[in-house]
């Protein structure tokens, strides 16, 4: 994900998280206890999601925090098209592992509460927003066990300042899935199965399972909600026939999600990144149509490219875009259609 900003002002940096955030205390008292007591799916004991499971089909968002020459959109006028809506990004502290999240003031609001209450808006509506980290730019390093809690505390303060109903992954500077798992697991605990985390690795992170992405996803599946694979900005890559593909077509789409779906994933954890116009990645755009194609032969075996699945996988959770405001700068040309096409697969 591209998170350049455009000049000007830096976004507004809060005080350390732990004055800034109230509840920081709260959060870490909560994962302790709910790690020590064994506190899970049944038993959520911290601050929760705040809206209803994501749709057995659905259309995952990114939305800028900031100004990259797109669309500055407040997340109000994010379509409602989009089920997750991955709010982007949370900032590094000097404590490793911690995160934070600063409203960047080119966005317009005039306040963090009126922010906050188009979260809550957004939810009343069905859609769960949550809190993403990384991006091109954006380096967390969750590497020991102090690491991890310190992301497993301040994830767990911000979903409960802000509400978001959960964390996206999108680090893409290398992994520890050994202490990324366990930061996930502290959440998990604290939050309970409506827990809303998705995943966003670049291509060459899901071509094996013996990498730190896969093992993450495979780590963590047992509360996994998507991992969307950024399908752009990459080279030629392999596909589950052992047959190289080139991204920008269909082909490249389906025959490298079937490495995930017939690797240990549910299919319903499998989703296809893709940018919303061709000024939103580098390389690697594809129509809407093939999009909505490479859906139909994953699910139905229909307007399949040269690659056709052994099977089908109607359980396929949808795709995703970078990002809201790259689909507001082509009038929407994305979600408009591959929206309605996600929400209508059987």
């Amino acid at each position: 994900m591209d998170n350049t900003r455009t000049a000007g002002a830096p976004p507004t940096r809060r005080r350390p998280l732990t004055l800034a955030l109230g509840s920081g205390a709260l959060a870490a008292l909560l994962v302790t206890t709910a790690l020590a007591t064994g506190a899970g799916a049944g038993e959520p004991s911290g601050p929760g999601p705040g809206t209803q499971a994501v749709p057995r089909h659905a259309v995952t968002g990114y939305w800028h925090n900031f100004d990259n020459g797109s669309v500055i959109q407040r997340l109000a006028d994010v379509p409602d098209d989009f089920d997750i809506i991955a709010v982007s990004f949370a900032d590094s502290t000097t404590v490793p592992g911690e995160i934070e999240f600063n409203l960047d003031p080119v966005l317009g609001y005039t306040s963090e509460q009126q922010f906050k209450d188009e979260i809550a808006a957004k939810q009343a509506a069905g859609t769960s927003v949550i809190i993403s980290v990384g991006g091109e730019l954006g380096n967390v390093t969750v590497n020991d066990p102090a690491s991890a809690q310190a992301f497993t505390t301040s994830t767990l303060a911000l979903m409960d300042e802000y509400g978001f109903d959960g964390v996206d992954i999108d680090l893409e500077h290398g992994i520890n899935a050994t202490y990324l798992t366990q930061a996930m697991e502290g959440i998990h605990a604290a939050t309970g199965d409506s827990l809303v985390y998705t995943m966003a690795p670049q291509t060459i992170d899901m071509q094996s399972t013996s990498s730190q992405y896969f093992q993450l996803a495979l780590n963590t599946k047992d509360f996994l909600t998507v991992v969307n694979t950024q399908y752009y900005n990459s080279g030629t890559m392999l596909g589950c026939d052992g047959q190289v593909y080139a991204a920008g077509s269909v082909d490249f789409l389906t025959a490298l999600a079937c490495i995930q779906l017939e690797s240990g994933l549910d299919p319903s954890q499998v989703g296809l990144g893709v940018p919303a116009s061709p000024n939103a990645a580098g390389s690697g755009y594809v129509s809407p149509q093939t999009v909505t194609d490479a859906l139909d032969c994953l699910t139905q075996g229909t307007n399949c490219g040269t690659f056709v699945p052994d099977r089908t996988y109607p359980d396929l959770r949808g795709a995703m875009t970078w990002s809201t405001n790259w689909d507001a700068h082509s009038g929407y040309a994305w979600s408009s259609v591959v929206g309605p096409h996600v929400h209508a697969l059987p």
